[in-house]
């Protein structure tokens, strides 16, 4: 039997190449995918590592009790301690830093690369050679006093910044500008994935930073053969125990080690959704090829049986072959695995957000997982062949045609598919009253989806027959070749249906993530601004930097403008959860945002009342004129808040709105302005208005200037994940879709060799041979696509509800262009996979044919 299974894999080696690459492609994502975030793991502790290598303790300040001032947390780390430690035994030198965070302008004036920890800036700390290891020099020289900066290579070639520039940039409020005087190197992971660095004269980061003659940490390294742990134990004991703290360079890089784990552990999961969707269609295909294979050697198995092998033995022999097939298919799949490995990086890297690049890594993980998957996806897959195959007794080596599924056996399929497709739906609408996007609601809808798919796919050949008719109509207008086509496709509709599952199921995730993605996409741009009175949002990009107090009197007074007012946002702590809240002004807020009440008033707020959105008052039980236990900002007290009043959710008010006066006190940045909302004189937009208000507030790169349209788009920017997951998905499903056409084409020529030399020798020429079979092919692609596209569609319509409940501005918006673009790709699936098959259909003679047994 084993001799058998390989003459079998030899025998019908083309059709077997496209069950290896269908394979191949999920094993390649899964394999790529863990050796990816392995590889990129690593080179993230690379890169961290020689930030710790000459580190062996740092001393930082600690954290200030509360009631004292932000000067007392750093007043310790001084040049006078900075002697002391270095007077410690095992110390061979300190390094002082003043660290923080700055962003700047690009030389076009535009942002550079402005994130949330991404935009270090630090002091440069020559040594005794006059340099700062950390920054080594490629041009110029490093800042000496305030008026100059240092930015490194990668900063100055995206902002395209050159020696002797002047550079604007921000730490946190007023706007400053300083000539570019040096250009370094550094290996700083922030900056090297796609961040800035800004690098100052002692002093002046002392300036921002910290306070003058203070800094905010001190690198110690140690003599060769200095123990950290001990060295750091002596540090201990010269620092004040209330005021300053030491941390080895091993206890850095753990931290640092946990940190990337964090950051990496999130580059699978995308790939590996591929990985699932291939690996899911391609099942299809495998059950698809081998059950061909099983009922064209039917007569062979008969034989087998006829002289003595057993029913355990048949079947092991068809799983043997799928063994060979799978292991074949996990090599190729690594190989490939380790291709998507390489490219990752490159592909994951944007919006500026640059992957760091090293040697691939790869363990046993990723080599297991190929040959599990690759195995054993395929042999489960070949499972139900083998059990039918060992079901065939050995009189069926007397019949000469295959026998169609009995009736019994349709009506047990018939039956099995409705309870599944009622259980489907059932489960999908009783969704219809959820009331937001829960994950115990998501994992119900997934559920409910995946009941709809497979009650689909077991009802597919029954529903081939009257849906192929009705769109036989069509290509019944090619004439003979048409009504030919459409026959041989009903010539079997089981083999039609599990032919077009491919493309049933990946049309139905591309249609269903499409109409989401469209809904979600048009809600979110509804509600992006549907709370905005104003014309234009001054914002600052993080919630711990403010606008420069400076800054909204000079907008105030712009030419053209009507009211700014100014929001200061923190955050509201209610409930075991953190929402957010809106400081605002009483007098001015009706006029720049959207309220609408629907009990209380805003004209009631004040000191120790406040007023809730819609939703913060149902989860917490409360109404107008009822008291509420919260928090405004970190540290603080929980306190009883009065609510004042209840409004519709609205984003541009946040979860919750109080006086500017009490917000500000306890915001991440006391008294300072995170917003603000600006009404013209007659409403008007213009790019003059734009520019007059960004000279307002000097350009800074700190700050966002932005009418309700770029509001609206950069909402919008949110379903960008969605899309690319709808088209890798489609990409995917069309590979293993056309495989899965050319498999079936392929051996239906050959089954039907006999039949095409009669047409041709009736003569039909070449070109109508090639036409019927690819209209066969596109009619089984059309088959496919129509129960995907009536699966997605109505699987999209009852998921919505989750959504609505999430947002009211939600309701179902079908994307006709992407769904009528989705079927003329299906169409052009079909078409272009049948090329081969149908070239071969014709290269036939018709005398060979007619004469084969």
């Amino acid at each position: 039997m084993l001799r058998t299974a390989l003459r079998n894999i030899l025998a019908h080696k083309a059709r077997q190449i496209m069950t290896v690459l269908a394979v191949c492609l999920g094993v390649a994502f899964v394999s790529g995918t863990l050796v990816f975030a392995d590889s990129t793991a690593e080179a993230h502790r690379a890169a961290a590592s020689k930030n710790f290598a000459d580190i062996a303790v740092t001393v930082t300040a600690k954290e200030s009790p509360p009631g004292t001032s932000a000067d007392g947390r750093t007043s310790v780390l001084d040049d006078a301690l900075v002697r002391r430690l270095a007077a410690v035994p095992g110390v061979a030198a300190v390094r002082p830093s003043a660290d923080g965070s700055a962003a700047l302008n690009a030389a076009d004036g535009t942002p550079l690369r402005v994130r949330p920890g991404a935009n270090p800036a630090a002091a440069y700390v020559p040594g005794a050679d006059g340099n700062d290891s950390r920054y080594p020099l490629v041009k110029g020289h490093a800042p000496r006093h305030s008026g100059e900066l240092a930015v490194d290579s990668g900063t100055a070639a995206a902002g395209h910044l050159g020696i002797g520039d002047t550079v604007t940039l921000a730490t946190d409020g007023p706007v400053m500008t300083k000539r570019l005087v040096g250009i370094v190197t550094t290996e700083d992971t922030r900056v090297t994935a796609g961040g800035t660095l800004a690098l100052f004269d002692k002093a002046t980061a002392q300036k921002l930073f910290a306070t003058p003659g203070h800094y905010t940490g001190i690198d110690l390294s140690a003599v060769p053969g200095t123990d950290q742990f001990a060295l750091s134990r002596r540090v201990t004991d010269v620092l004040p125990a209330d005021r300053a703290e030491a941390t080895t360079g091993a206890a850095q890089a753990a931290q640092q080690a946990i940190l990337v784990d964090t950051l990496t552990r999130g580059y699978e999961k995308l790939p590996m959704v591929f990985a699932g969707v291939s690996l899911f269609i391609g099942s299809f295909l495998i059950v698809n090829t081998f059950s061909m294979l099983v009922a064209r050697r039917t007569r062979e198995i008969a034989l087998l049986r006829a002289i003595g092998a057993s029913r355990r033995q048949v079947a092991r022999s068809v799983l043997l072959e799928a063994l060979l097939v799978g292991v074949v298919a996990s090599a190729a799949g690594f190989l490939l695995g380790l291709g998507i490995a390489s490219v990752l990086p490159d592909i994951l890297s944007t919006g500026g957000n640059t992957l760091p690049h090293g040697p691939l890594v790869i363990g046993p993980a990723s080599v297991v997982a190929a040959l599990g998957v690759g195995v054993g996806v395929t042999v489960l897959a070949a499972w139900l062949p083998s059990r039918r195959a060992a079901r065939i007794a050995p009189v069926e080596a007397m019949r000469t045609t295959e026998q169609p599924p009995t009736a019994a056996r349709s009506r047990i399929r018939g039956v099995a598919g409705f309870a599944l497709l009622v259980l489907g739906a059932g489960w999908l609408l009783s969704l219809s009253g959820a009331k937001d996007a829960s994950e115990e609601n998501l994992q119900s809808a997934m559920f409910g989806c995946a009941l709809l798919v497979v009650a689909l796919l077991v009802l597919a050949p029954l529903l081939a027959v009257p849906v192929i008719r009705l769109t036989g109509r069509l290509t019944g207008r090619f004439g003979v070749t048409g009504r030919l086509a459409r026959e041989n496709a009903l010539r079997d509709p089981h083999r039609t249906a599990t032919t077009a599952a491919t493309l049933l199921i990946s049309t139905a995730l591309v249609a269903g993530l499409a109409v989401i993605g469209n809904s979600t996409g048009q809600a979110l741009d509804r509600q992006a601004a549907a709370g905005l009175g104003a014309e234009y949002v001054i914002s600052s990009r993080t919630p711990t930097t403010g606008v420069d107090p400076a800054a909204v009197r000079r907008v105030a007074d712009t030419s053209g403008v009507r009211t700014a007012s100014a929001v200061t946002d923190s955050t509201l702590f209610v409930g075991g959860g953190v929402r957010d809240i809106s400081g605002v002004d009483p007098g001015t807020v009706d006029s720049v945002m959207k309220l609408d009440f629907v009990s209380g008033s805003v004209k009631d707020l004040g000191p120790g009342r406040i007023a809730v959105s819609r939703t913060v008052a149902r989860e917490n039980g409360v109404t107008s004129g009822g008291r509420l236990n919260a928090r405004i900002g970190p540290g603080q007290e929980f306190t009883q808040y009065t609510v004042v009043g209840v409004y519709k959710d609205n984003p541009i008010a946040h979860d919750a709105l109080g006086t500017r006066t009490e917000v500000s006190k306890n915001s991440f940045t006391p008294g300072s302005v995170q917003r603000i909302l600006v009404r013209t004189d007659s409403g008007a937009v213009s790019q003059t208005t734009e520019d007059r208000l960004r000279s307002a507030v000097g350009d800074s790169p700190l700050l966002k200037v932005q009418n309700r349209r770029q509001l609206v788009d950069e909402a919008a920017g949110t379903m960008a994940d969605l899309l690319n997951v709808m088209y890798g998905m489609l990409a995917i499903g069309a590979v293993i879709g056309a495989l899965g056409i050319v498999n079936t084409l392929a051996m239906s020529v050959a089954e039907r060799t006999r039949e095409i030399g009669a047409l041709r020798a009736l003569g039909m020429d070449r070109a109508g041979i090639r036409r019927m079979i690819r209209l066969e092919a596109v009619t089984v692609a059309g088959f496919g696509t129509l129960l995907g596209l009536a699966g997605g569609v109505f699987g999209a319509w009852a998921v919505g509800s989750l959504a609505n409940g999430a947002m009211e501005q939600y309701s179902l918006a079908l994307p006709w262009a992407t769904l009528l673009l989705l079927c003329l790709v299906s169409l052009a699936i079909g078409a272009l996979a049948a090329a081969v098959p149908a070239r071969r259909a014709a290269a036939l003679s018709p005398l060979e044919a007619v004469a084969q047994a």
